[in-house]
């Protein structure tokens, strides 16, 4: 066998042209600089960051990471330059450190680049049109999207190129360069094409240099074809890295080695004067920058994430990087076990069917190795039994991955994100690429930081965690959150840094300055309970001045309405953080007399949609009233830290009566006591929170908020959705009568009543989400006279409130339309009279069955825990542990 022919390196400077994030590149460009060994390296990014090349060879320095630039003036204009472990810069930034060989960037500075984001951006602004648009960069601030490095390459990177000229005819349209050469070789996809063409290809007879002339000389040819594209910036950018390959030249000679976006070799190998580029350079606008390594993840090097040099795979190359050898079988055994992580039976057998399937289909396909679509469909054919479903998991844990990037402590960082840092490690909370839940205990002083911090960073507009329900628990001590680091983040911590050095610091000065700066009246509430949750004592001061004054000025019941709620759960659920509410609670109750004056004037003579929100306006101040009785006043069964079950309102937003509640399985009854309802008023069926001193004037909100409710239920100028949601509140807390809301529905159903009217009522009394099917399903009286009014709605009028009564009754579960339509199908004939009082259905009766409700507590207190080492199983047992056994009672009879 002849022995392989000797590397020739082309005379001049050793032009290196790549496509950014390619493994073939890179495993190219590292065996070029080897045989080359040239005296220093230049590699496309900004020369900004030249100080930060010695950083890549920390032990702590782990790709993917990025080049991060802000305008130090305003750190929200940024943009970055990512490098995977694959891209064939920061191969040669390595290569560059381990040889300790001088190392450049040579693109344009990151100063005229952001300066020019903030041009694209007055543009836009001015109607001048998109930045985005043919011959325009994107906007800085995203993935690299200022073009200006590999990061945002939109001519080496299969993405995107510039259009031939337009005054020569040809189209003016951005072009894929590999697309095109995919297109003249046969191929209809551009990744494949590069698969087969490069990161398939051996050294063959051992050139390291033979892929870059040919590389060179295709994109030569195309730029020869469609023209350098007339793009001003690109031919900016390329003067600059001409100059710099001049100043390189003159000190070392031309033993120098280039790293840049393929498309640009023909512009640097071309003759200009300096002359020319320098005219070029001239007038640029400049902003003063700062630059730092920050950490990045394989989901923002993809394409899908907007990324403009991004890659449909980078989990896949990134395997095809690290293991040149056997890839196939290789990548197919990673399958097998994410696959078996998963709970699927994956066997070796399958591995080795899936790669003789993968060889198959490759030998079939005429491709030099197995690509990524023969793996994939070998995995599904073999691994997957045909199914998409495992394959999406594929393609979203390893195709494209979840890899998160670490950059050392000693990266040049803003104080607060050093602050970050310092109490991540003290938290144990590590930021990771991957979602993922975090539950906490309030009463533990360790998840009580935790939330704080999560709490003071959603406050300064990081948002890394995203609070979510709680499973399985409505406790106020607990938390979850949903928890995922973005790169971006780094963006807005950096942002976030003129506020203040620490988390504390900045968390507090951002909220005194969003209340001054609040539009609304909700807003600064909302603000409130953000500072009780981030426990910022110094800033709630501020907030609480500018709270009362604007609740003092502000006269529209409305807004009243949309701030109350807010408050209310910084007053109620402030309490287990141990945060003093006292002025708090002065400014809900005031504000909660406001509403009770305000609301029923407000009320009359509403349209359709006014009276909807209204509605809606009278839900919320059903809850927080709920809660604020017992806030300003003792609760009974306060025990102290524990879970609570609110009667009247529901935690955190939700409305009186929840589809989950316990009213949906058992309606109360106007026969039962008040405080055995199960959403009675105020009842605390469990640990209460610890029950504050009575404000003096308010200890009776509940009651006067009865009264409002009687009055809106009464008065015939008041829209029917909120007379029928009053009556409908008014029942729920015990504070009306069964026979008396019979009476009311009778009334408002009545013949002299316009049937949109009485569709409107009745969407307010079992409509909205409140319960109203279980109420139909248990009360047949009420569920006659609905029968009853619809049967004898005339065929106009019912075409006319048909979408209104299809709305009310859609949103019922499933179970409950099945129940209330196998009851209307028995008809008024098999079951009792509408007025008669008695139910129809076998297990329903006037009455309670105490002996049916007793026989379930034995089981009741098996699920609670209450056992006889821990209180007994007797009636002093259960209320020993904060129950009584009319309770239970209530809570499942």
């Amino acid at each position: 066998m002849a022995a392989p022919a000797r590397a020739v390196r082309p005379s001049g400077p050793l032009l290196l042209g790549v496509r950014h994030h390619g493994p073939g590149s890179a495993r190219a460009v590292r065996a070029a600089l080897d045989v080359a060994r040239p005296r220093t390296v230049l590699i496309e990014g900004p020369p900004e960051a030249d100080v930060l090349i010695p950083l890549a060879g920390d032990e702590a320095m782990r790709p993917p990471v990025a080049l991060l630039a802000h305008a130090v003036d305003e750190p929200g204009r940024s943009a970055f330059w990512p490098l995977a472990e694959f891209s064939p810069e920061w191969v040669a930034i390595r290569w560059a450190v381990e040889h300790q060989v001088t190392a450049r960037f040579i693109d344009l500075p990151a100063t005229h680049t952001l300066a020019w984001g903030k041009q694209d951006e007055t543009a836009l602004d001015a109607g001048e049109g998109r930045a985005d648009e043919p011959g325009g960069d994107a906007l800085p601030g995203t993935e690299g999207g200022d073009g200006s490095g590999p990061a945002s390459d939109r001519t080496a990177d299969s993405d995107e190129a510039d259009p031939g000229d337009a005054g020569d005819g040809r189209a003016d349209v951005r072009l894929d360069p590999l697309a095109v050469l995919a297109d003249v070789a046969g191929y209809d996809d551009p990744e494949r094409w590069w698969e087969d063409v490069v990161e398939h290809r051996g050294m063959g007879d051992g050139d390291a240099f033979a892929p870059f002339l040919g590389l060179e000389e295709a994109m030569g040819a195309l730029r020869e074809a469609y023209g350098s594209g007339g793009h001003e910036r690109d031919l900016v950018r390329e003067a600059h890295m001409r100059l710099q390959l001049r100043a390189a030249q003159r000190e070392f000679g031309d033993d120098v080695a280039v790293v840049c976006g393929a498309w640009h070799v023909p512009a640097l190998r071309q003759k200009s004067t300096v002359g020319a580029d320098k005219a070029l350079l001239k007038g640029l606008p400049k902003v003063k920058a700062d630059m730092t390594w920050v950490p990045w993840t394989y989901r923002r090097l993809a394409r899908v994430s907007g990324y403009g040099a991004g890659i449909d795979s980078p989990g896949w190359y990134g395997h095809l990087f690290s293991a040149p050898d056997r890839p196939v079988e290789r990548w197919l055994t990673k399958v097998a076990g994410l696959l078996r992580d998963e709970d699927r039976i994956v066997s070796s057998a399958h591995v080795i069917e899936a790669v003789r399937l993968a060889e198959t289909l490759a030998a079939m396909r005429g491709r030099p190795l197995p690509g990524l679509s023969e793996t994939t469909d070998a995995a599904r054919a073999v691994m997957c039994d045909g199914s998409d479903v495992p394959l999406a998991l594929i393609q979203d844990r390893l195709v494209v991955g979840d890899v998160l990037g670490e950059v050392p402590s000693s990266a040049p960082a803003v104080p607060l994100q050093r602050d970050l840092d310092r109490i991540q490690r003290r938290l144990r909370l590590k930021p990771e690429a991957l979602e993922r839940e975090l539950e906490l205990d309030l009463r533990k002083e360790y998840d009580a930081e935790r939330s704080r911090l999560l709490h003071r960073l959603r406050l300064l507009g990081v948002e890394w965690g995203e609070p979510v329900a709680s499973r399985g628990s409505t406790g106020t001590f607990r938390e979850t959150w949903r928890l995922r680091w973005e790169p971006e983040l780094a963006v807005r911590v950096a942002e976030a840094g003129v506020w203040g050095t620490t988390v504390y610091a900045a968390a507090t000065a951002k909220a005194e300055a969003d209340a001054v700066t609040a539009q609304g009246l909700a807003d600064v509430t909302a603000l409130a309970e953000q500072c009780l949750l981030a426990e910022l004592p110094d800033a709630l001061p501020t907030v609480m001045r500018i709270l009362a004054d604007r609740a003092a000025l502000d006269a529209d019941v409305g807004h009243l309405a949309q701030a109350l709620p807010a408050l209310v759960r910084s007053l109620r659920y402030g309490d287990v953080r141990g945060t003093d509410t006292e002025a708090l609670a002065e400014v809900a109750a005031g504000l909660a007399e406001r509403i009770f004056v305000g609301l029923p004037p407000a009320c009359a003579a509403l349209d359709a949609d006014a009276a909807e929100e209204m509605r809606r306006h009278v839900d919320a101040v059903h809850g927080a009233v709920g809660l604020l009785g017992d806030a300003v006043g003792p609760g009974p069964g306060a025990q102290g830290g524990g879970e609570v079950e609110v009667g009247g309102g529901a935690p955190q937003g939700r409305g009186p009566l929840d589809e989950d509640s316990p009213s949906e399985r058992a309606a109360p009854r106007a026969d039962m006591p008040a405080e055995h309802a199960v959403s009675g008023a105020g009842t605390s069926a469990g640990h209460g929170t610890p029950g504050s001193a009575p404000a003096v004037g308010h200890g009776d909100l509940r009651k006067r908020w009865h009264v409002v409710l009687r009055v809106l239920s009464g008065r015939d100028t008041v829209p029917g959705v909120i007379r029928g949601r009053a009556v409908r509140l008014l029942l729920d807390d015990g504070e009306l009568a069964q026979d008396t809301a019979a009476r009311l529905m009778g009334l408002a159903l009545s013949p002299g009543t316009p049937p949109a009217d009485a569709a409107s009522w009745i969407e307010g009394f079992v409509g909205g989400g409140s319960g109203g099917g279980m109420l139909l399903v248990h009360d047949e009286r009420l569920l006659g006279l609905v029968d009853a009014w619809l049967t004898g709605v005339s065929a106009e009028a019912f075409t006319d409130v048909l979408p209104l009564l299809r709305r009310t009754f859609s949103a019922y579960e499933t179970g409950v339309r099945r129940t209330l339509g196998e009851l209307v199908r028995r008809g008024p004939g098999e079951r009792a009279s509408a007025g008669g009082g008695g139910a129809g259905i076998p297990g329903f009766a006037a009455e309670l069955d105490v002996e049916r409700a007793d026989a379930v507590l034995p089981v009741v207190r098996l699920l609670l825990g209450l056992d006889e080492g821990r209180g007994g199983v007797g009636a002093e047992g259960v209320a020993h542990n904060g129950l009584a056994d009319n309770d239970l009672v209530g809570a499942t009879g």
